[in-house]
């Protein structure tokens, strides 16, 4: 029994770790996250202005709603990551060591890192999606005017007034996006992390004997945030573009018929640069989010071991 009980806990440790870890970063950066979003939806909603930076959305949050105004949305935020983070972090590392002990122990090759992160990210996508609409909705919603916000009351009573309202197809809107920034993100963070933690090692003459040491964490997770970022960030963009869409309210029309038009509409309206917008908000989220998963999670591990003598 205590054998079976052992088994289960060194077999969830990846998704509890992992998923604990997600949701802790999330709610650090959870004001970053909502000038993100805001900063991404601007340009659709105000064409041809400047985007105002992250920290003049925020001071102006404040100053119009109070500071609870900065964490609107976050109870979706943290549904989010119980779930999505759980998967995206959790699948990862169960295939990726798979994979060593198929390798025979030896570490995997960036490719099979960037597989791994794929499959993992995709898969995670999928189960997260509704908790990832319901949380663009939230923090969106009070930059529409007035009378066409839909003033949801927390998270839950988003999900099931999209459910009533638009229908349950409502839940995956801006799905296939979302599935290619999963995969890109989970790539640049996690794959990206794995291997730069291997190259700052060396050049720092870290033996990882007993784990990496605390600058080649530092390191790896600044290139991991960095990279996530890069790679992520496009598709991000339309999927909070897709997600947040609502019918002209006089032709009844929506925004974009897909991700496709909604492409050719941000290069057309925006730019190039339009697929960048908010990226110095969305690096300050990515980098230190990253960061905070990839250090807290040793910390986490460390404990849960503990707990459960592995």
């Amino acid at each position: 029994m205590g054998e079976g009980k052992g088994g289960f806990a060194k077999a969830a440790e990846p998704f509890v770790c992992g998923g604990s870890a997600a949701t802790f970063a999330s709610c650090v950066i959870h004001p970053i996250d909502l000038a993100k979003v805001r900063m991404q939806l601007y340009g659709q909603l105000n064409p041809g202005k400047p985007v105002p930076s992250f920290t003049s959305i925020l001071s102006t949050m404040v100053k119009n709603d109070g500071v609870s105004s900065v964490y609107k949305g976050v109870d979706a935020a943290i549904g989010r990551q119980m779930v999505y983070g759980t998967a995206r972090i959790g699948l990862h590392r169960t295939i990726s060591n798979k994979m060593v002990e198929w390798n025979e122990g030896k570490p995997i090759n960036f490719l099979a890192k960037t597989l791994s992160g794929m499959a993992s990210g995709s898969i995670a996508v999928c189960i997260g999606t509704p908790f990832d609409i319901a949380l663009v909705r939230l923090q969106a919603d009070s930059m529409a005017p007035v009378e066409e916000r839909r003033n949801y009351k927390n998270v839950f009573d988003a999900l099931i007034r999209t459910t009533k309202e638009e229908g349950v197809k409502a839940l995956y809107k801006g799905l296939m996006p979302n599935i290619l920034r999963g995969m890109s993100m989970n790539v640049g963070m996690l794959a990206c992390y794995d291997q730069a933690k291997e190259v700052v090692a060396k050049i720092l003459n870290d033996p990882m004997t007993d784990g990496p040491s605390l600058p080649t964490k530092m390191g790896s997770s600044c290139v991991a945030g960095f990279t996530a970022a890069l790679f992520s960030l496009p598709f991000d963009l339309i999927k909070s573009r897709l997600m947040a869409q609502k019918p002209h309210p006089e032709t009844g029309v929506m925004p974009y018929s897909g991700i496709f038009d909604c492409c050719v509409k941000i290069f057309k309206v925006e730019g190039p640069l339009g697929f960048f917008s908010g990226f110095s908000a969305y690096y300050g989220r990515c980098a230190p989010h990253a960061m905070i998963i990839l250090l807290s999670i040793e910390s986490i591990t460390q404990g849960y071991r503990k707990t459960f003598n592995l």
